[in-house]
Order: structure tokens, then sequence, then C-alpha cells
């Protein structure tokens, strides 16, 4: 099962109508929330549907440079 960051760039199946299809993953956990990075649309969608929707991890978020640790 493979683990998203905060930070990920994704690539989505199906392009979103702007024509973008690379999203930053804002938020992890039950829902992801995911920012379109053409037209800045932000979505909320439930972890099955996200991960139905990954097409590919384009570029990870090193797990240690997210979050408030020192």
């Amino acid at each position: 099962m493979p683990k998203y960051f905060v930070g990920d760039v994704i690539k989505t199946r199906k392009t979103h109508p702007c024509g973008g299809d690379l999203w930053e993953v804002i938020r992890t956990g039950v829902d992801f929330r995911i920012k379109c990075l053409k037209c800045g649309r932000v979505l909320l969608l439930p972890r099955p549907k996200f991960e139905k929707s990954v097409k590919a991890v384009v570029h990870t978020a090193a797990p240690g440079q997210t979050g408030n640790n020192p």
C-alpha cells in the first residue's frame, strides 16, 4: 500500500476540466485534500477515491520535511 505525504505531487488518471493533471497533496488521513497545480482548485476526496485516481507520484516530499518537528 503506497504512502502519501503532504507536499507530494501526484498525477491523476483523468485530467481536471482546466486541463491539468498534476496535484499537490495538502492533507492526508481519512480524507485527502489536493490542489490543482494549474488552476489552484482545491478538492477534498475520501481515501478510497483518492487512491483509485492516482496514476503516479511525480515528486515525493520527504516525511521529515513536513511537520513541526525541529
